[in-house]
């Protein structure tokens, strides 16, 4: 029997060419479409679960307190002091381990050296990460203090080959290290990545000042693994005292979250999360099978406007005895064929533009061939497009009455459902406006985002990691840098400017009330020059000068710092930072350090000899980019030959912080451009068919003299009015979600009626040629053809 179905379905498919083909592209390409989302819906619901005993695996977070005990704050670094505290009251956590580093630093073997991302942990990281170790012990390789564990990639990229145990690299041009390790590579959707992995004594030997961790500074990230997960409520009730009862300056409450839902779930609010990321995942995964589901109605579409057809078919079959549950199967069946080969089609585009979709988004998705969930995950989808776009074709057809299709009465176009069809084509095109004001919504946000005013110039600002010769032979780079004209001004500071990274409590003024230790402030480190290369907008007093011996010891304070401290005269007055009495020089204006989505936290800049590792340079506007780089280039070279010179822009630097909306953005554009497509297959797939149905007709109306238009009016205007009415219902429904995704920004835009009509009209139009086409042919066919057997 299933070998007689298959025939049917085969022959079926042969004689319908073009409906067949339609099909098969709406199909294919809904498909490929919907498992690219799917892909990267798993990549990103997967982040860091890949570990062994993620379920045990918390990040230790802060919440900020004011003198009431109300939650101000949450963040993901707590106080430097937490982590040993855990360590030693806390038996329910297993290992505990500080996360420091993350820089892009110079490494070498003798022969090659490269700036690849480090980090710094104690030793008890590798018990909490199940690493994947190639060679090398995981419970001694940090123990060491000048012990280094290397990722396969670092290994061979230095040494090509794994087989490096106990070989020397070079850190920083500075510190000879062993190697004690060699690990696998990190799947890309993990928080925590980087080339190679030093101990936390070697940390602590390079940088005095992390031997004495302040419970007042938050540094360094802290992971911790429990014994119990199901345990964590009264674990986290003890590590909720340790702050107060070792800092009394303010309150703070740290507590341990799970790591693995950090990245979706990482908005909170009253110390409580309240989502993040995951609304967009949910978003994406709607999106999937929106346009699965779009292609399922063209199928749906199309079998039932071939009804006429297929009703002779179905009576004979019943007269001589087929059940309606034959019937059933053999619609099924050809279903099912024509998934089968839409997934074929689908399996390869993915394949093929998987690629591009990486390339576009900026991610790593692989496809596990022999991942056996990958096969059960496009069966199901497979299982689920067949079943949806058969199913009701399938019992359509099988409900005809034996007789009255003999009798040629329930075959006539009008007899069918035509509402059911009318309300899936208005479904289809309400899909599609809908995703068209979202992409417009969405972009407009990105701009407005992008487009606020961040407080400095970025424009022709550029900056540089201030490593090796760079640091003690600054004045002579700077020198050396302004004289060839590539920069007119260039300054040096302790982070970049779109990089927030200093957070701390305890700064001391005249007159502070009792709840000024409870800010939380930001710090920037720098020297000469900042104002004059960064573009910072001075409200009031100056930039640091040598021409004030004084100015080794003095500070300048945000607008929004001075409005919390509730200074009136700033300038001139003198604050307390970690003991040492600074005198104030200026208040700038707020500028973006922190989230472009948020107002940034009070900020302090004050002079530093010691803490500087960046240097920022103003490029010279009558050289071209190219030309500026080369020639600073040249210079670095030459001062720090062992360093490969990276200059990065400002602009580029602060545009990768929208890479969430940017990559909602994408998938948005794309994505809706999809379902467009399909729609308009599935419209002219309808037109061609009515068209086709309607051939005596318009015979008969040429003869009788109509004309060209008055045939492309008959035929469109009904299917155009589908997508009016698809427009009447999108409009409402995409301004209500987006309204809702916009409530989300504390900086946001609105929706204009420009956006709303700029997506009916365009929905309209693409519907027009698409109808229209098909129209014009059908209208300009010769009426001869179609009388001449009548």
């Amino acid at each position: 029997m299933f070998s007689l179905n298959l025939k049917i379905s085969l022959r079926n498919l042969w004689r319908n060419k073009v409906s067949s083909v339609i099909n098969i592209i709406g199909l294919a390409v809904g498909l490929s479409a919907c498992l690219l989302l799917l892909l990267y819906v798993n990549y990103e619901v997967n982040f860091d679960r890949h570990f062994k005993d993620a379920d045990k695996i918390y990040q230790v977070m802060t919440n900020f307190q004011d003198a009431s005990g109300k939650i101000t704050s949450t963040g993901g670094v707590p106080g430097n002091g937490i982590a040993m505290a855990i360590k030693n009251k806390i038996p329910e956590v297993d290992a505990i381990t500080r996360i420091g580093g993350g820089d892009n630093s110079l490494i070498a073997n003798g022969e090659k050296s490269f700036k690849k991302t480090d980090l710094f942990a104690d030793p008890e990281i590798l018990k909490v990460f199940s690493y994947g170790f190639i060679a090398g012990d995981p419970n001694t390789a940090l123990n060491a203090q000048n012990g280094i564990v290397l990722t396969e990639s670092m290994a061979k990229l230095l040494f090509g080959t794994t087989e490096v145990l106990n070989k020397t690299v070079r850190y920083k041009d500075a510190f000879n290290l062993k190697v004690t390790g060699v690990m696998k590579d990190l799947p890309a959707n993990t928080t925590l990545r980087y080339d190679y992995l030093m101990s936390w004594a070697f940390f602590q030997s390079i940088n005095p000042y992390v031997k004495n961790p302040g419970w007042g500074d938050f540094s360094f990230l802290t992971i911790a693994k429990v014994n119990n997960p199901k345990l964590i409520a009264p674990i986290n009730a003890k590590v909720k005292l340790l702050f107060n009862e070792n800092y009394k300056e303010q309150k703070n409450q740290n507590f341990l979250y799970p790591l693995s839902d950090l990245h979706l779930y990482g908005e909170f609010k009253n110390g409580k999360s309240i989502g993040g990321d995951i609304d967009r995942i949910y978003l994406f995964v709607a999106l999937a099978f929106g346009i699965l589901l779009v292609a399922c109605i063209n199928f749906m579409n199309m079998a039932t406007a071939k009804s006429e057809r297929r009703a002779k078919e179905v009576g004979i079959k019943k007269t001589i005895g087929a059940t309606r549950g034959s019937l059933i199967i053999q619609f099924l069946t050809e279903a099912m064929v024509l998934v089968v080969v839409a997934v074929l089609f689908a399996v390869v585009i993915v394949e093929v533009t998987l690629p591009i979709f990486n390339n576009l988004l900026d991610i790593d998705i692989t496809i596990g061939y022999t991942n056996v969930a990958y096969w059960v995950g496009i069966l199901g989808v497979a299982m689920f497009t067949g079943l949806l776009s058969g199913m009701y074709p399938a019992f359509f057809l099988s409900s005809f009455n034996p007789i009255q299709t003999l009798k040629n009465k329930v075959a006539r176009a009008r007899l069918i459902p035509i509402n059911l069809r009318q309300v899936l084509v208005v479904g289809q095109f309400c899909f599609a406006i809908m995703l068209i004001i979202s992409t417009l919504v969405i972009y407009k946000q990105m701009q407005y985002i992008k487009n606020r005013p961040i407080g400095y110039n970025s424009n022709l600002l550029a900056e540089m990691a201030q490593d090796g010769n760079l640091s003690a032979k600054f004045e002579l780079f700077k020198a050396q840098v302004l004289k060839s004209g590539a920069a007119i001004a260039v300054n040096q500071s302790s982070q970049s400017m779109t990089h927030v990274g200093n957070w701390f409590y305890g700064l001391k003024w005249p007159d502070m009330e009792e709840k000024g230790k409870e800010i939380v402030f930001n710090r920037l480190q720098t020297q000469y020059d900042l104002v004059k290369t960064t573009g910072i907008q001075l409200l009031d007093g100056r930039d640091f000068s040598k021409d004030f011996a004084s100015d080794t010891a003095t500070i300048m304070l945000s607008s929004n710092a001075v409005k919390v401290m509730q200074l009136k005269n700033p300038v001139g007055k003198t604050v307390e930072l970690f003991g040492n009495k600074l005198k104030v020089i200026a208040v700038f204006k707020d500028f973006l350090w922190d989230s472009p989505y948020r107002p940034g936290k009070p900020m302090v800049i004050n002079f530093s000899k010691n803490e500087n590792s960046n240097i920022n340079l103003r490029l010279n506007p009558n050289y071209s980019l190219s030309k500026n780089v080369e020639m600073i280039s040249a210079i670095a070279k030459q001062i720090n030959p062992q360093y490969p010179v990276e200059i990065k822009f400002v602009n580029d630097l602060f545009t990768r912080k929208l890479q969430s909306e940017k990559i909602l953005g994408i998938l948005a554009n794309l994505f809706g451009g999809i379902a467009i497509l399909i729609s308009c297959l599935g419209l002219y797939g309808l037109v061609a068919y009515s068209a086709e149905q309607r051939t005596k007709e318009f015979g008969v109306r040429r003869v009788l003299g109509a004309s060209v238009c008055s045939i492309m009016q008959l035929l469109s205007v009904s299917f155009l009015k589908m997508v009016l009415v698809a427009a009447f219902i999108g409009v409402p429904l995409a301004y209500y979600f987006m309204n809702k995704w916009l409530a989300g920004f504390e900086f946001r835009t609105t929706i204009s009626f420009s956006m709303i009509l700029i997506a009916i009209i365009g929905t309209a139009v693409v519907a027009f040629l698409t109808v229209g086409f098909q129209a014009y042919k059908a209208a300009k066919a010769n009426p001869v053809e179609a009388l001449k057997y009548e």
